[in-house]
């Protein structure tokens, strides 16, 4: 068995940060008193969007995050990329609560794009070498 503890400890951050992005939703449903949709209130729908956004990036993340430690990517690399991911995701999430705050939104986002072509340009080379036999 190959430990992938890079891959654990990121599929670990990434669940707790979708806790921390459905308790905010949580939030506002329970202030606007909405069980379904966003109920026409724009702040739970800004919410709702980046609990979305994460789940639609996170997967291919941890994919390629577990992918690389597998193929034998350096460990600290990808802990880094990681963290980057995350941290990005923290802030788009602030960024998307209000306009004016539009600016750490543009930096998640960034943050995110670069994470996932940091990750892609790693899997690309690593698949490389290992159909080179390097």
């Amino acid at each position: 068995m190959t430990p992938v503890p890079v891959t654990l400890i990121s599929a670990v951050a990434a669940v707790l940060l979708n806790f921390w992005l459905s308790w905010r939703i949580g939030s506002l449903r329970e202030e606007y008193k909405v069980s379904v949709g966003d109920g026409g209130h724009e702040p739970l729908l800004r919410r709702m969007r980046a609990q979305s956004n994460f789940i639609e990036n996170a997967p291919f993340v941890l994919i390629l995050i577990g992918a690389l430690e597998l193929s034998g990517a350096n460990r600290w690399a990808l802990g880094g990329i990681a963290a980057v991911f995350l941290a990005a995701r923290i802030a788009h999430a602030l960024g998307m609560d209000a306009a004016e705050r539009q600016r750490w939104r543009m930096y998640g986002m960034m943050g995110t794009m670069l994470t996932n072509l940091a990750l892609v340009i790693l899997a690309v080379v690593c698949a490389a070498e290992l159909c080179l036999g390097r």
